[in-house]
């Protein structure tokens, strides 16, 4: 369904799959940029622009109503326990690298807003992590399936051999069988 909704609608589609959820949009994207659907250039630029605007949303969430919103999800509290540890450690560090951490993407930039953390560096920071997130992983993502279609394209031409071999050994193991409950 993803997938549809990214070939259809493409580029605007990315950008509100980053803002909702993230990587799986991205790694769908990219593959579409591999097969020539979408270009990877944009592809990246428009989960830039959906994971920014996530941050950015839920980081002022957080400084507004963090406290409630944490409250009414508590499954985040513990969350948000624990990546305060982190920012108080390596603030600037954090909030660079805090979507690299699966789990984090939307508790970490409340958390962050509910900290009191400067605003502006918030803005610029978050845009250069969320830059390096998009280039990083939509060119993973991009060179990875290029990687897997190429070993793929190997298997094509040896899958008739591997299924005649299979199919032989099948036999064997069958004859095999056969011939030892008969005797």
């Amino acid at each position: 369904m993803l997938e549809n909704l990214l070939q259809h609608f493409g580029y605007p589609a990315l950008a509100l799959g980053t803002f909702l959820e993230g990587e799986m949009s991205l790694l769908l994207a990219a593959y579409l940029a591999l097969r020539g659907i979408l270009q990877l250039e944009l592809v990246m630029l428009f989960a830039f622009i959906g994971t920014y605007a996530s941050d950015q949303l839920w980081f002022h969430l957080g400084r507004r109503h963090g406290r409630r919103i944490l409250d009414s999800r508590p499954q985040w509290q513990a969350l948000s326990d624990k990546a305060l540890v982190y920012l108080r450690r390596h603030p600037d560090l954090w909030v660079l690298g805090f979507r690299f951490f699966y789990g984090m993407r939307t508790v970490m930039p409340l958390a962050i807003g509910l900290s009191g953390y400067p605003r502006r560096r918030y803005v610029i920071l978050d845009a250069i992590g969320a830059a390096i997130w998009a280039i990083v992983l939509g060119t993973l993502a991009y060179k990875l399936g290029r990687a897997l279609e190429g070993l793929l394209g190997e298997l094509h031409q040896v899958q008739l051999y591997l299924f005649g071999g299979l199919l032989v050994i099948g036999l064997t193991i069958w004859l095999y069988r056969r011939r030892q409950r008969s005797s």
